[in-house]
């Protein structure tokens, strides 16, 4: 498992191999210089502070870094490496056909390529490669989002909903009841969706996003 400290180690080491200070990472990534303050690292009551999976995509897509270089810089303070296993991945167009989930919303079938990514604890995680201009300005054309079902989504998440129907769409959970599920498009330019439960047959929540 990915350590606090094994994260907040590897985001300096990025800074440091781009000749950066943290502040000056974050800036070139277009967030707030103060994101990866040493401050914002922990709360006074000691609580630890993560760094979001939106912010990490930023800095490797500013400093031009891969998922597999930021994973080999976590273990730069000599502790163990995280264990790294296969992710099964398909086209997000792909995803809507049958055999490629089970009954459950799990990756099933022979025709996911792979890619490797940390040990998330889900067993049942998978990636999808984005096509397409719905879902910009979040993910591009080719990128890859993972999912992970076992996580719990929550209003304001993005996630990947798949209709019984066989539609395959990734949105920010707007509102969830026990009855309906309001769905808002990342890419303005595309309807909201609303869609009762019975027509829904999964809803995942994304917590990465590969660029």
């Amino acid at each position: 498992m990915l350590t606090h400290k094994q994260i907040w180690n590897a985001i300096d080491a990025l800074a440091a191999k781009n000749k950066l200070s943290a502040s000056g990472l974050a800036k070139q990534a277009g967030l707030d210089p103060t994101t990866f303050n040493k401050s914002k690292r922990g709360a006074p009551t000691g609580k630890l502070r993560w760094p979001s999976t939106e912010s990490i995509s930023k800095i490797l897509a500013a400093t031009g870094a891969s998922l597999e270089e930021f994973v080999s810089l976590v273990s730069r303070d000599g502790g163990p490496r995280p264990p790294i296993r296969l992710v099964p991945l398909v086209g997000m167009a792909q995803a809507g056909s049958r055999g490629f989930f089970d009954d459950a919303g799990y990756p099933a079938g022979s025709g996911w390529d792979e890619i490797p990514f940390p040990e998330l604890g889900d067993e049942h995680a998978y990636a999808l490669e984005v096509t397409g201009d719905s879902m910009l300005p979040v993910y591009r054309d080719g990128d890859r989002i993972v999912v992970s079902p076992a996580a719990n989504a929550r209003r304001g998440d993005r996630v990947v909903v798949k209709t019984l129907a066989g539609e395959v769409m990734a949105k920010q959970l707007a509102r969830l009841t026990a009855q309906r599920v309001d769905l808002k498009s990342l890419n303005p330019a595309y309807e909201d969706r609303s869609f009762a439960l019975s027509e829904v047959a999964f809803i995942h929540r994304i917590i990465w996003a590969s660029q």
